[in-house]
């Protein structure tokens, strides 16, 4: 298995063309470098489609999972601002293991502990 310490989200879409190298370019672009053992996670404009960069510490992998029905619950709000998890005036948006287990599969990850116990019947 790869191994990931940290997953970084991107708020802005991108096009799902792009490739592993393009994909690299922009999280450079943003951080500076693409961390060992991180992984940065991708959407495009619907949020139907998804992309996972990950650096092992050799070499890059790029995943990608697509929903047939419904979308993914990605952040919105974002106003302008660069690729790789980072708007101006905001701070990146990471991810815990649940949050991005939950979000790969089309739940709504921004809710987990609000979900976690029931209040109401």
């Amino acid at each position: 298995m790869i191994r990931i310490d940290a997953v970084w989200l991107a708020v802005q879409p991108i096009d799902m063309r792009a490739g592993a190298d393009r994909l690299l370019a922009s999280v450079v672009q943003v951080f500076g470098a693409a961390q060992a053992h991180h992984g940065y996670l991708f959407a495009n404009a619907r949020s139907t489609r998804i992309k996972l960069l990950v650096h092992d510490g050799f070499g890059v992998w790029c995943a990608a999972r697509r929903l047939h029905k419904g979308s993914f619950e990605w952040p919105s709000g974002a106003t302008t601002g660069t690729a790789a998890g980072t708007t101006a005036g905001t701070a990146p948006i990471t991810l815990t293991r649940d949050q991005f287990d939950a979000l790969v599969l089309g739940l709504p990850w921004q809710r987990l502990e609000q979900l976690r116990a029931i209040t109401r019947m």
